[in-house]
């Protein structure tokens, strides 16, 4: 099991690789819509910025977080709409630099941390360690956004397996977020990293399974590709079902994009 140490230092690396990609884009970039909820690029980065700070927030004042969230959900506006509002319409390199100054303090400020260190959180308290990783893969996720608008690949390296884990971990979560029942054990799951390591998970059966590319699979489970759009192998109906609504992240239950809608544009 990884240490918060080594989920800050690749968090931290995601991180810098979007600022460096950022960089590149031309101002009129900003105000360009991606396939994400319609997003431009400006509000995914504003978002990350949002999360950031909630994070950040929680790890000073407890109370603080607790204000800012009644704040937010009082406020009747979409979370896109809030977060423009809050940050009054900041975009383009201002909003660049502001992410990134608040993306390193909270890199900085949990790598300081104590591991067994809880954040105060909308549901029950989370432990620093899973909110790192929750970062990380937030970060990940949501910049795929911008690389598919603008066609642009991306090196991947093996810190997706904390990504991937989160995944696995979460098929249950999935259906019981839907009120649905799990519709059988969760499937033995044989990923390839980036790196040509193999990574296996659950109990080995052979009618029922999900293999492949893991970078896909952490699509898929992040909301990031529809399962048509990747060519991960299914076998049986619990991985086939999973796989068709999986979600890894917190909060109600979503609705993966159509086939088709989040791949590269360009």
């Amino acid at each position: 099991m990884a240490n918060l140490t080594q989920i800050v230092a690749d968090l931290r690396a995601e991180g810098d690789e979007l600022y460096q990609f950022l960089l590149t884009l031309e101002e009129a970039d900003w105000s360009r819509t991606t396939a994400f909820k319609s997003w431009t690029v400006n509000d995914v980065v504003a978002h990350l910025y949002f999360g950031d700070y909630l994070g950040v927030t929680s790890h000073k004042d407890g109370q603080a977080f607790k204000d800012f969230m009644a704040e937010v959900q009082g406020s009747g506006l979409t979370l896109a709409a809030f977060t423009r509002q809050w940050l009054d319409n900041l975009s383009g390199t201002e909003m660049l630099e502001r992410w990134r100054g608040l993306f390193v303090e909270m890199c900085d400020l949990f790598a300081a941390s104590d591991p067994k260190l809880r954040l105060t959180w909308a549901g029950p308290d989370m432990g620093i360690q899973m909110f790192t990783t929750a970062r990380l893969m937030e970060t990940w996720a949501h910049s795929w956004a911008i690389y598919d608008l603008l066609g642009k690949q991306r090196l991947q390296n093996d810190s997706i397996k904390h990504i991937a884990t989160i995944g696995v971990k979460t098929y249950q979560w999935t259906f019981v977020n839907r009120q649905l029942t799990p519709p059988g054990p969760p499937p033995h799951i044989s990923l390839r990293a980036p790196s040509g390591e193999l990574w296996v998970w659950n109990t080995e059966q052979k009618d029922n399974r999900i293999s492949g590319s893991a970078v896909e699979f952490c699509q898929v489970v992040t909301q990031v590709r529809n399962i048509a759009d990747t060519q991960l192998e299914l076998t049986g109906e619990p991985a086939k079902q999973w796989m068709a609504i999986a979600q890894c992240f917190a909060g109600p239950a979503e609705e993966p994009p159509l086939k088709g809608l989040r791949t590269p544009q360009e």
